[in-house]
């Protein structure tokens, strides 16, 4: 009896188990799993838990063949799709191959058009190659010619012609072709034609104002003012730099002249205009040359100053005692003034001196004006000497520059290395210019100075010998 209640309870317990498991599986029937499953707590004997699980096992049957329902659908639904899915492909497929044809039979055609095409055209092909090469060449002159400036936006039909050229679908008309040759005689009747007109012009500061030009052909164009213009970018600006000279006074009275000849300094760059003028004011002046040589240049040209500064004062005094040395020896009274006359009163302050002593006295008396009257000579020279040397000193500094550049931007850029070399030569050329003047002005200064000297040296002489001729006696 005790192994039969065993197995009646191992079997309810399968039971219960297994409708656990299936009520797990079923979402829909929770809330009919939990009913069992408290009946099951609740349950006083044996037969309520039987039927339990009997009541169970109706419920897994009926989800079960629910969800067997469910995938038989689906599986219908699937096959009626793949047979649809196929269906769209065949039908595709017949229509690929239709287009095929289609496609072979229109690239026939189309063969077959383009040769009519050739054929109909005949000599046109070349001449629309040669108008097409023309329109090119002519767009690119009137892009930058002088004359836009006057008849703006001439060239735009140009290009629009050259795409239509360069398709097959369409052909230039008489019109078209006929405007070619109009603006190519334009152009050539504009280039020889100096005319006024009224245009917008860009300041150096960027404002853009109305102003009254004159355009010299396709060379320049200037305002009243007599300033050159340059053309860039379908507009007219003032150049920042004009040329140096009388070429702005020459611009002036022709922009307002109503006739007649007159002079002018004109680009001759072609038809293109400015190229050759703006390379010109572009050049760097003296000053902007004179700052290349940097410190050293600076240097250089303040010792040049000092030197002329020297030579100038040094040939100023020279002369005023040139001018007393002079009046001296007009005179027969020695005057404290000069040099000459401090060295002859020396001897009229001793006249019964002897001769040797005397000749002792006056010797020294020149000697003792010599250095008063060569100072600075010796200064001049060194400077002379010096400013080369300060010049050679400049070059080399600027040849390491240029070899700094060179070691960073390379040797192909010929603007990174003009900066070095620009110094280098600038500073060579501010020695030699501080050097020959230097010379010279040494060479003017010790002349005048020895002229002097031979004075008071040859009155010395006179003196002594004087002196010596009445001692004899």
């Amino acid at each position: 009896m005790k192994s039969l209640n065993n197995m009646v309870s191992a079997l309810v317990l399968g039971g219960l188990v297994a409708m656990s498991s299936s009520v797990m599986a079923q979402d829909e029937a929770a809330p009919a799993a939990a009913e069992p499953d408290l009946r099951a707590e609740a349950a006083a004997n044996m037969g309520q838990l039987l039927e339990f699980v009997k009541q169970g096992q109706v419920t897994d049957a009926a989800a079960n063949r629910e969800r067997e329902q469910r995938f038989s659908a689906a599986k219908a639904n699937q096959e009626q799709m793949l047979r649809d899915a196929e269906a769209e492909r065949a039908r595709e497929e017949r229509r690929s191959a239709q287009l095929e044809d289609t496609f072979e039979a229109n690239e026939l055609l189309v063969a077959d058009k383009q040769e009519q095409l050739r054929e109909r055209l005949g000599a046109l092909t070349e001449l629309f190659g040669h108008l097409t090469a023309a329109s090119g060449d002519l767009k690119s002159n009137l892009d930058v010619s002088l004359v836009s400036s006057q008849y703006p936006d001439r060239g735009l039909f140009l290009q629009d012609l050259i795409d239509k050229m360069s398709t097959s679908d369409r052909l230039p008309s008489i019109e078209e072709i006929e405007r070619v040759w109009y603006e190519m005689l334009r152009e050539i009747t504009e280039t020889g034609k100096v005319v006024s007109f009224t245009t917008e012009v860009a300041t150096a500061s960027g404002e853009r104002a109305p102003r009254d030009v004159v355009r010299v052909g396709a060379f320049n164009v200037i305002d009243t003012e007599g300033n050159y213009l340059a053309y860039a970018n379908d507009s007219l600006a003032v150049l920042p730099r004009q040329p140096a000279g009388n070429y702005t006074g020459w611009a002036s009275e022709l922009a307002n002249a109503s006739g007649g000849m007159h002079q002018f300094g004109i680009d001759p760059t072609g038809p293109t205009g400015g190229s050759f003028l703006a390379a010109i004011i572009d050049s760097p002046n003296l000053e902007e040359r004179w700052h290349q040589g940097g410190y050293v240049g600076y240097a250089i040209t303040a010792v040049g100053a000092f030197a002329f500064l020297l030579a100038i004062f040094r040939v100023l005094v020279l002369t005023g005692v040139s001018a007393k040395v002079s009046k001296q020896l007009k005179s027969d009274k020695a005057m404290d003034n000069n040099p000459l006359g401090r060295v002859l009163k020396v001897h009229e302050d001793n006249p019964s001196m002897d001769l040797e002593t005397l000749e002792l006295k006056m010797s020294e008396a020149v000697m003792r004006e010599t250095p008063r009257l060569e100072s600075g000579l010796t200064l001049l020279k060194i400077i002379a000497a010096v400013a080369p040397l300060m010049g050679l000193l400049g070059t080399v500094t600027g040849m390491i520059i240029t070899f700094q550049a060179i070691t960073i931007f390379g040797a192909g850029d010929p603007k990174a290395m003009a900066g070095g070399i620009s110094g280098a030569l600038i500073t060579t050329v501010l020695g030699l210019l501080v050097a020959i003047p230097t010379v010279l002005l040494h060479t003017l200064v010790n002349g005048r100075a020895q002229r002097i000297i031979h004075v008071l040296t040859e009155q010395a002489t006179g003196i002594v010998a004087t002196h010596s001729e009445a001692s004899s006696k």
